[in-house]
């Protein structure tokens, strides 16, 4: 103790709180952008989805495509349109043939007209219309066409947010104020072990709450929360790596203090796809 009151700081590590004012405030920003149509749900929360879904796609070709023709930006995003359109529409046949074409035509543009540098880049035009497109539709289907913040589809999608959320604020806190070992020091050199069980507790502990008030029970709410929270650090951790493979530091400049859309929804992005296999396999988690 420092003077008998006060503890003595000066041994812990700097930590980095200087963008924290704007990383709230383009969080904030984002929130009241999405939570009209988040609430309404249906063909109002699907264009919202595709709008951010086409500006991912244009951060993704931008990032593995050091010079993409005006055909490279315009095929995933009509793709992805023609596939919202379908699922909104509740033909989950036609949106899965529709997902099926953009990745053939995104492929066969790249064929067509190869990289400049390190050859075709084939494999990354699949995987960013992969990427982007399901997660996209899956926000989509799991929100559902009902009005209301009662409604099990605001209430799902509702509860995936908010796990991701307690995992980044939280992450962010403890490793601040915490530090210690990195957690993946080659891909992210920012995260620490630290930070990574700080939102894990975090995440689960909101996560219980959610259940209770939704009706699930705290039980399964901490129980789903857990592999939710994992999912939206590795979907992180894995834009961090294709970024580092490319070269690129951040997706674009859309959100200050975040980088990009793509580097501010990578975590929901996974998270999503992940609750909806865990859904799909064990359904009475959420009865």
């Amino acid at each position: 103790m420092s003077d008998g009151i006060m503890p003595d700081l000066s041994g812990l590590p700097k930590r980095r709180w200087k963008n924290l004012g704007v990383r709230f405030g383009s969080a904030v920003a984002l929130l009241l952008v999405c939570l009209a149509p988040f609430y309404f749900g249906g063909w109002i929360w699907a264009a919202l989805v595709a709008l951010f879904g086409s500006r991912m796609l244009f951060e993704w070709v931008r990032m593995s495509h050091p010079a993409p023709r005006l055909t490279a930006y315009i095929a995933p995003i009509l793709g992805l349109i023609a596939a919202v359109i379908y699922v909104v529409q509740m033909q989950y046949g036609l949106a899965v043939i529709a997902v099926g074409l953009t990745i053939f035509s995104v492929v066969g543009l790249q064929a067509i007209r190869p990289s400049p540098r390190k050859g075709p880049r084939i494999g990354w035009a699949a995987l960013g219309a992969a990427y982007i497109v399901i997660p996209c539709l899956l926000i989509i289907a799991m929100r559902g066409n009902a009005v209301g913040f009662s409604t099990d589809g605001f209430q799902r999608l509702l509860f995936i947010v908010v796990c991701v959320v307690a995992a980044d604020v939280g992450a962010y806190f403890g490793g601040s104020l915490i530090g210690g070992p990195k957690l993946a020091p080659s891909i992210s050199p920012n995260k620490t072990w630290s930070g990574f069980v700080s939102g894990q507790i975090f995440a689960v502990i909101l996560g219980a709450l959610v259940g209770w008030s939704v009706g699930i029970g705290w039980m399964n709410g901490a129980i789903l929360a857990l592999p939710v929270a994992i999912l939206s650090v590795l979907g992180d951790l894995f834009e961090s790596a294709i970024k580092r493979k490319l070269g690129v530091k951040d997706t674009g400049t859309l959100m200050p203090g975040h980088g990009g859309l793509l580097d501010r929804l990578d975590s929901l992005m996974a998270a999503v796809l992940g609750a909806a296999i865990m859904l799909a396999l064990f359904p009475n988690i959420w009865a």
